[in-house]
């Protein structure tokens, strides 16, 4: 873990908590960055527009997140609603650029 917060339990106060959190949430943010990514590479490569959804790779993405995060212990069904909004979102974002690149 970088030196500029610590671990979860190596945390000794609220301050170390919140430094740790902030840290992740940037990580995540630039986690994020890379994903969006990919969807610009999707709609630059998927040749028709009706392309972009895909139900069932959806499905397979969002069931596969909720496995690893059962395997590590978090809520399921936590994760199930946010990798709904996060797929959702990255459609939506991929149509976007589909339709924008061309224009």
């Amino acid at each position: 873990m970088p030196a500029d917060f610590k671990a979860p339990d190596d945390c000794e106060t609220m301050l170390d908590v919140r430094a740790g959190v902030d840290a992740t949430d940037r990580e995540l943010v630039a986690l994020l960055d890379r994903r969006f990514g990919y969807m610009r590479a999707a709609a630059r490569i998927k040749p028709t527009r009706d392309a972009v959804r895909d139900e069932e790779r959806k499905a397979s993405v969002i069931a596969a997140a909720v496995k690893d995060a059962e395997e590590r212990g978090i809520p399921g069904q936590v994760v199930a609603d946010l990798w709904e909004r996060l797929v959702e979102g990255s459609i939506a974002y991929e149509f976007e650029e589909w339709d924008r690149t061309r224009a």
